[in-house]
């Protein structure tokens, strides 16, 4: 019925009076985004209205993934405006300016950096939880594993030990797995084999992924980056477009030390932090639900409000969360109606609405550097 009052008689519809449009536009004034952090009017999500016969249309375009609160928003517009409204959700992700200073990520909108101070915080289990819930959300996500020495996200995402599929003599195409493009140095090595290199060959290589694989048609893509503040960071903060950077940690004081030395990291480069997540937040007994801030309580909190970013969410420490991605089928995935992976997907909507409430950032210069072998 709708795509026959919308799709097919066009020739039925009439843009709506000036009173109508004023009542709408009203209407709309009253309904908060809690992403977006405005009114629908004032965050500029309404793209059209037209009548057709006794229906309304109001077609609504965001600027970022949010379709698991399509349905909320959907009930907020008819109540207001009437069960005579039809509304129409879409999103428009928005590229960040420097993209197209790599030929082989012109088909990327955003690079996201996932960071920790340190290592054992949960870093690459909350980016590929995050991809998934991105995905969920209606986007087109990859993962780029740039933890050379201990890449992990292959063993995450079910395909450790697949190979990529080469592209003529210097490209190859992204392994593709639970619909999430990923590329990762435990792609071409075996699961074995120790990375015995020194700093600049480590740099050289995630060079090499990034600008050898083939990413295709991506709104984000999310790099799972190594703890700490050395050349890999160094590397892809200076030489790669990064649109933002998401830095993890738990509430525990000395995770929290090293946290700051990670968000001064990109302040130093000018890559804007969109937020934080407090990682093992809370621990909820199996046996008799007591809940337990194992870690301390309120660190994340307090790096926010230091440095005026974000706190994008506090996860728990939960043994069906380190199973689930040891299987190869994280969280998001295989208990998509779980209060984790409904936190996940929370986390994903704010990290998609504050890129799209930065807008497009200066282009990064992208030099080409050599590196040899000693």
């Amino acid at each position: 019925m709708f795509s026959n009052l919308f799709g097919k008689k066009r020739t039925a519809e009439q843009t709506m009076t000036a009173p109508e449009q004023s009542q709408v536009e009203i209407a709309l004034q009253q309904i908060q985004d809690p992403y977006l952090k405005q009114d629908l009017m004032t965050a500029g999500v309404l793209k059209e209205i037209r009548t057709a016969g006794d229906k309304r249309l109001v077609v609504l375009e965001f600027p970022y993934p949010c379709a698991g609160k399509q349905d909320d928003i959907r009930q907020q517009v008819k109540a207001a405006l009437g069960e005579d409204t039809e509304v129409e959700i879409s999103t428009n992700i928005q590229p960040h300016a420097g993209q197209h200073q790599l030929p082989n990520m012109a088909q990327v909108k955003n690079i996201v950096a996932v960071a920790s101070g340190k290592g054992g915080v949960g870093k690459s289990t909350t980016t590929v939880n995050l991809a998934l819930a991105m995905a969920a959300e209606g986007a087109k996500v990859g993962i780029m594993d740039a933890d050379i020495y201990g890449p992990s996200q292959g063993l995450m995402l079910g395909v450790e030990g697949k190979r990529p599929e080469p592209v003529g003599d210097k490209h190859m195409k992204p392994v593709v797995s639970h619909g999430i493009q990923s590329m990762s140095m435990s792609y071409l090595i075996d699961e074995n084999t120790p990375m015995v290199w020194r700093g600049p060959m480590v740099a050289g290589a995630l060079q090499q992924l990034m600008t050898q694989t083939l990413w295709e048609d991506l709104d984000y893509l999310f790099v799972d980056m190594p703890p700490g503040t050395g050349d890999v960071q160094l590397t892809l903060s200076q030489k790669v477009p990064v649109a933002g950077a998401v830095v993890v940690t738990t509430p525990q004081d000395i995770a929290l030390l090293d946290a700051k030395k990670g968000v001064e990291m990109f302040r130093k480069v000018d890559i804007p932090v969109l937020g934080v997540v407090e990682n093992m937040s809370t621990h909820i007994c199996s046996n008799c639900g007591h809940i337990e801030h194992i870690f301390g309580e309120g660190g994340g909190e307090r790096i926010s409000e230091q440095y005026d970013t974000e706190l994008l969410g506090n996860l728990p420490l939960s043994l069906s969360i380190r199973q689930q991605v040891d299987a190869g089928h994280p969280t998001v995935l295989s208990d998509p109606d779980s209060a984790e992976a409904e936190l996940y997907r929370d986390i994903a909507r704010k990290v998609g609405a504050v890129l799209a409430i930065r807008g497009k950032a200066a282009p990064v210069a992208f030099p080409n550097i050599s590196v040899e072998e000693d």
